[in-house]
């Protein structure tokens, strides 16, 4: 008799090219070289459910973001950070979620279900509540912390992207053997460093500024202040215009040799090249782009963050010790003081080596296929 196909059911939520999705496409490919008889899939359950919608929805969404970043923070914090410690039914999401959730699993009859948002963990938790499905299901966190929107009691393993959301989940009653610290998963292509940097003073550094795969944030205002095209000067920036063509052209317009503009890049190859290629990166607080840097171990500089998740990563970054929090003006004084601090960058990739020394020696992609052969 022929062995039945394995499969894994990847459920990210919305289908904009976030982080989520990154996370997800990640550890399917790292499934595939591992075992490529193994299917895999990815469903966003709005897509699944309502069609078209998602986009109308994806799109209000962003601008809504942009155009009141008070209100959503306000929002988010108050509906799912705020008294994390605190069960709450989110009843609306299952009422509008949870048939369908239903109809996706007896549809795709997955041996292995991947949340990468707290959304599909949260319906999955509640039906593992009743009973009603026995599949085991993993959460794979892409900020570092955890809101109360993801689904925890039921969720049959959790990987963690640091020791201190380890903790967290250990105090809400998760059996410790049921948590693995994972970092956020990045793709194979991206190459980790493994040892410490040896530290080395440029007379040009090399900055990669990212304003996220959809260049959202504030990256118009810092670039503005950094284009200046008269003045030759010792930072010589990449930037990563992600889908913001406008902002590409615009750059691209400048000729400017120590401001070179790329548009977006899929491949994981070309964006590793990139990494080696540099001293530094100047971001934003989202989760994948940090875990990329932190295991390239480049010394990572925030500029600015988008409200909600990326304020409250900033803020757990920072008492790692993980990030340079930079202040508004001055940017390229402030990069050029840090980097020239021999002491400083390596008091830095200490703090990098310890986070580095709590995460699990296996890839996520690894205990994934492990848990799926059990």
């Amino acid at each position: 008799m022929e062995k039945r196909m394995k499969t894994v059911l990847f459920l990210p939520f919305l289908q904009i090219p976030s982080g989520h999705h990154q996370t997800a496409n990640a550890l399917i490919d790292g499934i595939r070289q591992i075992d490529p008889s193994i299917k895999c899939e990815v469903i966003d359950i709005l897509s699944f459910s309502y069609g078209k919608i998602e986009k109308i929805i994806s799109h209000i969404y962003l601008k809504w973001i942009h155009l009141f970043p008070r209100l959503y923070n306000s929002i988010y914090l108050n509906s799912v950070y705020n008294n994390r410690e605190k069960n709450k039914r989110y009843r609306l999401y299952e009422w509008l979620f949870m048939s369908f959730m239903m109809n996706l699993i007896k549809a795709k009859k997955p041996d292995l279900i991947v949340c990468t948002h707290a959304l599909p963990a949260y319906m999955l938790n509640r039906l593992k509540k009743r009973n009603t499905i026995q599949i085991p299901v993993i959460n794979v966190y892409t900020d570092y912390f955890i809101h109360r929107f993801w689904g925890l009691e039921r969720i049959d393993y959790h990987f963690v992207p640091s020791y201190q959301m380890k903790v967290y989940l250990t105090l809400r009653g998760i059996s410790d053997r049921n948590i693995f610290i994972t970092g956020i998963p990045i793709h194979s292509k991206i190459k980790k460093q493994l040892q410490l940097p040896e530290y080395k003073q440029k007379q040009v550094s090399s900055v990669l500024i990212s304003g996220g795969n959809l260049g959202v944030g504030g990256i118009e205002e810092l670039l503005e202040e950094l284009s200046d095209v008269n003045s030759p000067q010792p930072i010589q920036f990449f930037v990563l215009c992600g889908k913001n063509k406008k902002l590409y052209k615009k750059l691209k317009g400048l000729q400017n040799h120590f401001m070179i503009p790329y548009p977006y890049i899929s491949c994981r190859k070309k964006m590793n090249n990139l990494y080696d290629q540099i001293d530094a990166i100047l971001t934003k607080p989202g989760g994948v782009t940090i875990s990329e840097s932190l295991f390239k171990r480049k010394p990572i500089f925030i500029y600015d963050a988008l409200p909600g998740q990326e304020e409250i990563n900033l803020k757990y970054l920072k008492e790692a010790g993980l990030v340079f929090h930079l202040n508004k003006g001055n940017i390229c004084e402030q990069i050029l003081s840090i980097l020239q601090d021999k002491d400083g960058i390596n008091r830095y990739q200490l703090q990098v080596a310890n986070f580095h020394s709590q995460i699990y020696s296996k890839e996520p992609s690894e205990i994934i296929t492990n848990i799926l052969m059990d």
